[in-house]
């Protein structure tokens, strides 16, 4: 696969941009949250180290093509509060898949949510994706809340979808969007709206 660019977009308040050494910090505290560590990279209890080889992780998802992933920081302070990704899992039938988490101390403050509508909006500008899906545990409100904020719609639930950490298989909530054909252009209309682009 083609390598990615990573770009840097704001609105909202957030800026998603690559993640850097001073994100280390999030991460390691991420590792001490019951659930991110089992449905992501991020090691669980992990050190300074770990959290360097989860940022190598995230430079190797674009340089393969796999897909883009970004730190979600805030605007007003520049500090990460979360990640969130877009996998080209099933590109080839215009679908891709979005994941996003946010850090322990930095939850109820809508970051999720707004992450979401933004990266959402971007991916508008991609000829490949005409769909976006993204799985919830039923039990994760804030997650699926998130969702329905940034438009998108419950589709059911898949029972014992998929084993997390190499235990049971657990069942999941599938919600999906549509997206409307965008052009980069048009993308950057939303400037004045708040959303904006970086190269």
């Amino acid at each position: 696969m083609t390598a990615l660019v990573v770009p840097v977009l704001e609105g909202e308040g957030i800026r998603l941009r690559p993640f850097v050494t001073a994100d280390v910090g999030l991460i390691v505290d991420a590792g001490q949250d019951p659930l991110i560590p089992l449905i992501t990279t991020v090691v669980t209890h992990g050190d300074e180290a770990d959290g360097q080889a989860f940022i190598r992780r995230q430079y190797q998802r674009a340089a393969t093509g796999e897909g883009w992933s970004f730190a979600v920081s805030d605007l007003d302070t520049g500090s990460a509060v979360g990640q969130i990704g877009l996998r080209r899992r099933d590109i080839r039938h215009g679908r891709a898949s979005v994941g996003y988490w946010v850090g322990p101390a930095y939850r109820r403050c809508g970051y999720a949510g707004r992450a979401l509508r933004l990266l959402t909006s971007w991916a508008g500008t991609l000829e490949e994706v005409s769909r976006l899906e993204l799985y919830v545990e039923p039990w994760n409100e804030g997650s699926w809340r998130a969702a329905e904020s940034a438009g998108y719609q419950r589709e059911g639930l898949l029972r014992r979808w998929e084993k997390i950490a190499g235990g049971l298989p657990t069942s999941t909530s599938r919600h999906s969007r549509a997206l409307p054909r965008l052009r980069h252009e048009e993308f950057l209309v939303f400037r004045s709206s708040g959303l904006r682009q970086s190269r």
